[in-house]
């Protein structure tokens, strides 16, 4: 590689550390983990600089490189195919889940301010929580579009995988996550446990 080469490495690596680091601590939730992602991705991308062609998609780029080299790392350490990284998810069935329907619900317990919502009280660690139990692959899909912003399009190209993958990652992960934070809000009193409405379907099943 040229001086100029090695310089815009150097200098676009040093710009993009923090949002590297970060996106590689949300998904391997280690710092030590997420420091030795964030290196190997930078020496597959520079041994692979001469590859790219449009120096204006460099971010886009290397982060394409750090969640590919995250999946492939948990292919290798589980020694086995893909399909483990969307494994089934606890709790998941057919049924459709909305956590919006569910805050909407009459048998919320409201708090001291009225709009005040039951999942603005949910703690980030608790977020967090729900977020690492995801599957690997679900996880980085969320992390790319949930909370990088990326567009569908934008992370079926990072990840080298068809949009209607994407798509179907984030539907699963999504719900997933609902149904945690649903639980936790339920667990941790914001809302009643006791679903009223079950109840009137019991009773109007089996009247008296």
């Amino acid at each position: 590689m040229d001086n100029a080469a090695r310089e815009f490495f150097a200098a676009e690596v040093e710009r993009l550390a923090d949002r590297l680091y970060g996106t590689a601590l949300r998904l391997t939730r280690n710092a030590n983990d997420a420091e030795e992602l964030v290196a190997e991705t930078v020496a597959k991308a520079w041994a692979k600089l001469a590859e790219l062609r449009d120096r204006q998609c460099f971010e886009a780029w290397i982060q394409r490189i750090l969640a590919n080299t995250f999946l492939s790392d948990c292919r290798h350490r589980r020694a086995c195919p893909e399909v483990a990284l969307e494994a089934e998810v606890e709790g998941e069935d057919d049924e459709p889940f909305s956590l919006f329907e569910k805050l909407h619900q009459p048998f919320l317990l409201w708090w001291t301010d009225p709009a005040e919502s039951a999942i603005a009280k949910l703690l980030r660690e608790d977020i967090e929580r729900a977020l690492d139990a995801l599957p690997d692959a679900f996880r980085v899909a969320v992390v790319l579009v949930d909370v990088q912003g990326h567009s569908y399009a934008e992370a079926a190209e990072l990840l080298g995988v068809p949009i209607g993958t994407v798509r179907s990652r984030l539907a699963r992960a999504r719900t997933a996550l609902q149904r945690a934070l649903w639980q936790h809000a339920r667990d941790a009193g914001f809302v009643d446990s006791h679903d009223k409405r079950k109840d009137d379907r019991d009773q109007a099943a089996h009247p008296l």
